[in-house]
């Protein structure tokens, strides 16, 4: 097996790229997945057999006793049982198939109690879905498996019939290996071009069980991740649970900074202007001169607090971008920066304003990366709409080796993207450059 050393396109460190002298269609009769999934084969009858007894037993039975109260929780406890039965198949799969199919999404009761439960079992999806999997994979199980089994073990027989077939003549009575009889006529496999023969279609079907195997396989994992993975709708909502969470959290970090923000700067520095002026007031009777300077000094101040509120009003929401658009205030965040910026920005028309400060705060804070991480003397930002999204590049020839992975701004920045259905991809091999382009959900602005 040969060893090459490549570079990762997204992070620039190097990787082990291995490739094999051998080709893969001689490896995959003894690589370990083949055995897997062979194995994944061979349990899936007799578990099969066990769910779908289970299954019709459980449902004809509840069935039966609907004339009486007794046959809903038992069709509730039937289902349930194939819940659990659904559980192990996920577990089989993840670990023979290496399929990573997520958990359905739980059963949901308003209330406690026994028929709080019994009625979330009967209206679940997930429910009806496992119970339906465990009727339908018998047929397909047993299939399989006489199909596998058979490639199998037909296969490594005649490929091996070279080592064995000494035993016809030596305890069966016959010269070889039958392949036709009659009354009249017989035809066994006993000289050597024949035994040739027959090895070579052993390894034929040797070389192609593997595959064969596969294909079987493949439907198995559609099975399990259409009829016991989370459906579209519930991971859905599980995701925009989660966003929901950022965007909170998003907030409040925000909320906080204001506050501190304001707290340590301006209403500070309010406070001390307050009490300069206060003593300039004590003095001006006694000491105009100095009262004077005082006063001077605390118009400085001024200057200065009104220009860290006109920045704090501008971290929060830039009144340029409200009155101009993106152009505009991306022209203005891209002349503070620290290297020259080039901007361009061509849209139809202007996002819905909750997409266009997303957009405006992505590219500020890539910009404030540049200024302080990068040492790049060049950069540029370019801005357009494709169908519907929203796309932003910001690229730079500084240095390189920037990482959402590693847990700096750029993995917050990745969340606050993803919280709308947004999306944040960076290029940055060590020496640069650095390409970072992000995608949002594009919404026109309401009239």
């Amino acid at each position: 097996m040969a060893t090459d050393y490549g570079y990762d396109s997204g992070l620039g460190f190097p990787e082990t790229v291995r490739r094999h002298r051998v080709p893969a269609g001689l490896r995959a009769p003894f690589e370990g997945r083949t055995w897997r999934e062979f194995g994944y084969v061979l349990l899936s009858l007799p578990i099969s057999i066990v769910m779908f007894t289970y299954a019709v037993t459980m449902v004809s039975l509840g069935a039966g006793l609907l004339v009486t109260f007794l046959g809903i929780p038992v069709f509730a406890a039937g289902l349930a049982g194939c819940r659990g039965l659904g559980t192990l198949e996920r577990a089989r799969a993840r670990g023979l198939l290496g399929l990573e199919v997520g958990d359905p999404e739980p059963l949901r009761m308003r209330k406690s109690g026994f028929m709080a439960w019994m009625g979330a079992v009967l209206k679940s999806g997930t429910s009806w879905r496992t119970l339906l999997y465990s009727v339908l994979h018998l047929p397909w199980a047993t299939f399989s498996f006489v199909v596998a089994v058979n490639f199998w073990v037909y296969g490594w027989a005649l490929l091996t019939y070279p080592l064995w077939f000494w035993v016809f003549p030596a305890y069966v009575g016959q010269d070889g290996l039958q392949l036709y009889g009659d009354q009249t006529h017989h035809i066994y496999l006993d000289n050597p071009f024949e035994i040739g023969v027959t090895a070579l279609v052993g390894l034929l079907f040797t070389l192609a069980t593997p595959w064969i195997v596969r294909a079987l396989t493949m439907v198995d994992r559609v099975m399990v991740h259409g009829l016991l993975g989370p459906t579209r709708l519930s991971a859905r909502v599980v995701e925009l649970e989660s966003d929901r969470g950022v965007v909170v959290d998003t907030a409040a970090a925000d909320l906080r900074r204001i506050e501190r923000d304001l707290h340590d700067g301006a209403q500070a520095r309010l406070v001390a202007l307050a009490m300069d002026l206060g003593l300039a007031k004590e003095k001006l009777t006694e000491d105009p001169a100095a009262a004077a300077r005082m006063v001077d000094e605390a118009h400085g101040e001024v200057k200065t607090a009104l220009q860290e509120l006109r920045d704090l009003a501008r971290g929060i929401h830039p009144a340029v971008l409200t009155d101009r658009g993106l152009d505009a205030a991306l022209s203005a965040v891209a002349s503070r920066c620290t290297v020259p910026v080039q901007v361009e920005v061509d849209l139809p028309a202007r996002p819905a304003p909750a997409i266009e400060g997303i957009a405006y705060f992505t590219v500020s804070e890539l910009l404030q990366n540049i200024s302080k991480h990068s040492r790049a003397t060049l950069a540029a930002v370019d801005v357009w709409r494709v169908e519907n999204r929203l796309m932003l590049q910001v690229v730079d020839n500084g240095v390189g080796g920037a990482d959402v992975s590693s847990g700096s701004g750029l993995a917050g920045l990745a969340e606050r993207l993803d919280a709308v259905d947004g999306i944040l991809v960076v290029d940055s091999p060590v020496g640069g450059p650095t390409r970072v382009t992000a995608e949002l959900p594009w919404r026109g602005e309401r009239m």
